[in-house]
């Protein structure tokens, strides 16, 4: 049946972009985290909100399901197809910043724009969005930050890419285009997000179930006139977590970042010379004169790379605001309360670094030795983080002498949002072949350096038990996620009336459930 649909999809797009090679088919297949189905006809690529429209139309008329993608940084099978004839939607030609409107403080993007994108284009003129990406920013893309939600730079502040949002424009399975949000007059200049029930809302963190986001519209704010960081370690994760709830319950840090013992070891391996170079230039540009960018590298430099013990759990926060004294004074609350809880102060270069690159090559999504990588995450209530961080570690202990024989190794990323919750991210390594995904990603020059390992079939069981562990230990403590894709047990925890609600709702947008099937715990449809 795709020879059939193919002519008809080229002739909405172009031949160019509609493409069925076994190499793409299997790129958009799988992503980081999960294997692919095989179940790819065609990869097709709409370059405007009409051309989407048709597509997804034509795709859904014909019997096929529709699988929206970004860049494909899921590791949560959040677009890896689930329905046996399926059509991956590549929104990277969709990728411009349609409008910034500063005298209404908004911005409108195409689903396909990449934060760093975004950022590059609001920099000059004095603007950002709150929220305004994930590290991955270099390739992550608006619409995918939004439908899978995603958090790191701003969200210490302003909570959660779906926070940021006005409003949307978005595709549904058949064709139809909804448009949400107050817009003025014309109904097209969205500038304010709740007129009536929130509809975008419905939208956000539905992982492309409910429909294909084509723009997307974002509030703006003046950048920041002062920042400044601070970067403490201390003697047990559990120390680290009751600092950093403390930092998020008063609201000082506009993103914090926590490492436990093994991921900072993993990043001190994976970093060069060349890549500290490239860091350096950073932090001298991010500073207002020349002497004081200078003077910051030069502190670096002294403190080098062994400022964090082999031992030490590391939290890096940073602070803005409209003058240099109200900086200093949320500097000196995060200090006393790093001391509160036995925090030693140690060198900002880690905090320094998150601001003056923020979007960093995606290289760390192999391990130093060209090991595969899988993060697991779960947003844990402030008062939670230390028993949620308990019951993890009794996990990996208990799997300690399995993880030794198949050369697994693990770490922790921690972060906060607004003043509500802590991200708790175990992440797992283990010697594995690498994927398509990793290949398209990675920076060749650094790809070229690591090891190509052979498939290891009982390392990656291993970690997929583990993996559900520790899903198990966030499910007992009622934590939410992110990108909850077809990973995280999202339809086991809502009440019936929420989910018949949601049903009905699906029902209504994508009668045939062909809209990613599978996702959020909706059924599949069998294929006819």
């Amino acid at each position: 049946m795709s020879a059939a649909l193919k002519p008809l999809l080229a002739d909405i797009v172009g031949a160019d972009h509609v493409r069925d090679d076994a190499a793409t088919r299997a790129l958009f297949g799988a992503d980081i985290g999960a294997a692919g189905s095989g179940h790819v006809a065609l990869v097709v690529a709409p370059g405007s909100t009409v051309e989407l429209s048709r597509v997804v139309a034509a795709a859904t008329a014909a019997g096929f399901a529709v699988a929206p993608r970004g860049a494909g940084m899921s590791y949560t099978g959040g677009y890896v197809p689930a329905h046996p004839r399926t059509v991956a939607i590549d929104t990277q030609r969709m990728s411009r910043v349609l409008d910034i409107d500063a005298k209404n403080m908004t911005v409108t993007v195409e689903a396909g724009c990449s934060w760093r994108a975004l950022l590059a284009a609001l920099a000059p003129l004095g603007l950002r969005t709150p929220f305004w990406g994930p590290m991955s920013g270099i390739h992550s893309t608006v619409g995918a930050g939004v439908s899978q939600l995603t958090a790191m730079l701003g969200a210490g502040h302003h909570g959660t890419a779906s926070e940021s949002v006005v409003a949307m424009t978005v595709v549904l399975a058949d064709g139809r285009v909804i448009r949400t949000g107050a817009r003025g007059a014309d109904g097209q200049s969205p500038f304010y997000r709740h007129f009536g029930p929130d509809l975008a809302g419905l939208f956000c963190g539905d992982c492309g179930a409910l429909g294909v986001k084509a723009e997307l519209t974002l509030r703006l704010m003046r950048l920041p006139a002062h920042e400044g960081g601070a970067s403490f370690v201390f003697k047990s994760g559990e120390a680290m977590l009751e600092a950093l709830a403390e930092v998020a319950r008063s609201g000082l840090a506009t993103e914090s970042c926590g490492f436990d013992p093994g991921l900072t070891r993993v990043r001190m391996q994976r970093e060069g010379f060349a890549r500290d170079l490239k860091v350096a230039a950073a932090v001298v540009g991010k500073q207002k004169s020349l002497m004081k960018g200078l003077m910051d590298v030069g502190r670096m430099a002294l403190a080098g790379r062994d400022f964090l013990g082999d031992d030490d759990y590391s939290l890096h926060l940073n602070a803005e605001g409209r003058s240099e004294a109200g900086v200093a004074h949320d500097l000196a609350e995060m200090r006393r309360i790093a001391a509160q809880f036995g925090g030693e102060e140690v060198s900002n270069t880690i905090a320094k670094v998150i601001r003056a690159q923020p979007f960093p090559p995606p290289n760390s999504i192999l391990g130093p030795k060209g090991e595969r990588w899988l993060p697991v995450h779960g947003q844990v209530p402030l008062g939670q983080a230390v028993a949620v961080f308990a019951g993890l570690q009794a996990v990996f202990a208990g799997l300690a002498k399995e993880f030794e024989a198949q050369g697994v190794f693990t770490g922790y990323l921690f972060s906060s949002l607004s003043t509500n919750a802590i991200v708790i991210e175990p992440v797992l390594y283990w010697p594995d072949e690498r994927a398509p995904i990793h290949e398209s990603l990675i920076e060749p020059p650094h790809l070229a350096k690591l090891p190509v390992l052979p498939r290891n079939e009982a390392a990656r069981a291993l970690v997929q038990r583990a993996k559900a562990q520790v899903i198990e230990v966030f499910a007992r403590h009622g934590c939410g996620h992110f990108q909850i894709g077809r990973t995280y047990p999202y339809r086991p925890s809502r009440e019936p009336a929420s989910w018949a609600l949601l049903e009905a709702f699906k029902r209504e947008v994508d009668p045939q459930g062909l809209m990613n099937p599978g996702v959020l715990g909706f059924d599949a449809p069998e294929a006819a």
